[in-house]
């Protein structure tokens, strides 16, 4: 099977992209845009990858290899994780630093997204330290700190030009998926919801809570509706609770990720933007 090589970076020189290029031996070079170029024509090895991803790592480069003659035509739905994702922030470890209790949250919602703790138990302890806040906070973080990841825009402004249908799917809360989806267009959202109760969070989550099973079901459940195998879905996520998603999706996509996911992912985005996807798929 013909394998090309994508070797992008936001800051990635000409240069230093053909010299990673060259260790694969490929048959051509095709530039995409001024930081990036597809190696064509590789006889892939796991020692190759293996080298290549080691060399591009340490140069801020991403490499993806990728069987020739995937594009994004191959694919009608493209899902992702919000935190940390779609967007820069985790959600909750910004509500929680309006109680001041940031660094208590923060330190559970990062063992969780590295696997050592139970998503559903995880997301319980720390809405519990939320009770009492004003739910008011909700909207000083959507306006103040929430911001949209690198690329974000453009990789959906391309996709749904292309007629993809947008899925975002989180461990985090409806307040901010209900606003992101008019906001960036996207066709279904689906999170947690925050209790509140005269006005203050309550401390607990309403309904089932959006675990990674959750998430896996719902890829599967808008692929359904749209009348598509999940291998015609690309899934992009950053923590362990992507996984089972990502494990069903046609391409699965690590951006900005905890180790234990980018070993598992098709394509790795640690440097380039959410955009990146674009060139792998050109």
């Amino acid at each position: 099977m013909t394998t090309n090589l994508v070797l992008q970076g936001p800051q990635a020189a000409t240069d230093t992209l053909e010299r990673l290029a060259r260790l694969a031996d490929p048959q051509a070079i095709t530039p995409l845009g001024a930081h990036g170029l597809r190696a064509e024509g590789v006889t892939f090895s796991p020692l190759l990858k293996q080298q290549i991803d080691a060399a591009a790592f340490e140069a801020g480069v991403d490499a993806t290899f990728l069987a020739a003659g995937r594009t994004l035509a191959d694919f009608k739905l493209v899902a992702m994780d919000m935190d940390s994702t779609l967007i820069t922030i985790e959600c909750i470890d910004e509500i929680a630093d309006m109680q001041g209790l940031k660094p208590q949250v923060a330190a559970i919602t990062e063992a969780a997204m590295r696997g050592e703790l139970d998503f559903s138990e995880s997301l319980h302890r720390r809405v519990a330290l939320l009770a009492g806040l004003e739910a008011s906070a909700l909207q000083r973080v959507y306006d103040e700190r929430l911001r949209i990841s690198m690329g974000g825009e453009a990789m959906l402004n391309t996709v749904q030009a292309a007629g993809l249908k947008t899925l975002l799917v989180s461990g985090g809360f409806t307040f901010f998926t209900e606003r992101l989806q008019p906001r960036l267009g996207l066709d279904v959202t689906h999170a947690n919801v925050l209790e509140v109760i005269d006005g203050k969070l309550s401390g607990r989550v309403l309904g089932g809570i959006v675990d990674a099973e959750e998430k896996k079901r719902t890829v599967q459940r808008v692929c359904a509706d749209l009348g598509i195998a999940p291998s015609q879905a690309i899934v992009m996520g950053d923590g362990a609770n992507d996984l089972k998603m990502m494990g069903i999706a046609g391409l699965s996509v690590a951006f900005r990720a905890k180790p234990v996911v980018r070993e598992q992912a098709h394509v790795a985005l640690n440097f380039s933007g959410l955009d990146g996807l674009l060139n792998i798929l050109a």
